[in-house]
């Protein structure tokens, strides 16, 4: 058994003993957005910090912990706060949360972010359905020895955004009026906002939002077979596209803003994962 493997299967073990709760769909918030765990009916909640060898978010807005509840009739966890690359961390530290939430039985995981946007067409506020992504500089979470009792040794990237699942985000926007960009997210390391010339490099290559997570979490979690669908909210214009400095209050206040549209679609989205 790897190191890596035992310290996740150390992990579950911990948290098994502080509940049995089967969730069929995982939910990870970003920067600004923890104050959806609201809408969860909850059942029971663990911090990380009572998790053995398990990774601490140490960011504003991050309050790091699992919340184990419905949405509706759907059993989900959540993560209200991630890790960060950037925070220090390894990189299979960063993707643990998501490999143990699929050992507790999640099978879809719903990924969402603070992004700041890339494309010229986006505003601060506007919420986009990712569709496919980039690493730019974060290293690939599977690199080093296979863990075969997750996955393949090489997994297809084809489709790392489900397609059934993208749709039933855009036909639950339509429904309820909320306006859906779409487009591809780059993650970068962090934790500097990215320069002008990286967000024109990003532009070039395809790239609609950029922020310093997700990339890895769906890599990790197409390695071990979950389905995956992800939004970004667009907390501010990247760097060269306004004249404004960046600033982390910036995006916790855009994603404020935007938290209203955001809870309706998560919610109602995840109402349908049947």
């Amino acid at each position: 058994m790897s190191a890596v493997y035992e310290k996740l299967i150390h992990c579950y073990e911990c948290v098994r003993k502080k509940t049995e709760f089967v969730p069929k769909a995982a939910i990870v918030l970003g920067s600004g957005l923890g104050d959806y765990a609201k809408q969860i009916q909850i059942e029971t909640e663990v911090a990380y910090s009572e998790i053995e060898g398990f990774p601490v978010s140490t960011v504003p807005g991050h309050e790091g912990r699992f919340i184990f509840g419905y949405i509706d009739a759907i059993p989900v966890v959540c993560m209200k706060g991630r890790v960060h690359y950037y925070e220090g961390y390894d990189i299979t530290d960063v993707v643990l949360p998501t490999r143990l939430m699929k050992l507790l039985g999640a099978d879809i995981l719903f990924l969402t972010n603070a992004a700041g946007g890339v494309n010229t067409s986006f505003h601060a506020g506007d919420l986009m359905l990712i569709t496919d992504q980039i690493s730019v500089f974060a290293p690939n979470p599977l690199i080093g020895e296979n863990i075969e009792e997750l996955g393949t040794r090489f997994p297809d990237m084809s489709h790392v955004y489900d397609v059934e699942l993208q749709k039933i985000i855009r036909d639950t926007a339509r429904e309820n009026g909320i306006f859906l960009q779409e487009g591809v997210y780059a993650q970068l390391t962090g934790p500097s906002f990215e320069s002008p010339a990286e967000i024109r490099m990003l532009r070039t290559l395809g790239c609609d939002a950029v922020g310093m997570s997700t990339v890895v979490e769906a890599i990790a979690a197409n390695h071990c077979g979950m389905r995956i669908c992800g939004i970004s909210c667009i907390s501010n214009l990247a760097a060269g596209m306004t004249d404004a400095p960046l600033s982390h209050k910036e995006v916790q206040e855009a994603a404020d803003k935007a938290a209203p549209l955001f809870k309706k679609l998560v919610t109602e989205s995840v109402k349908k994962f049947a």
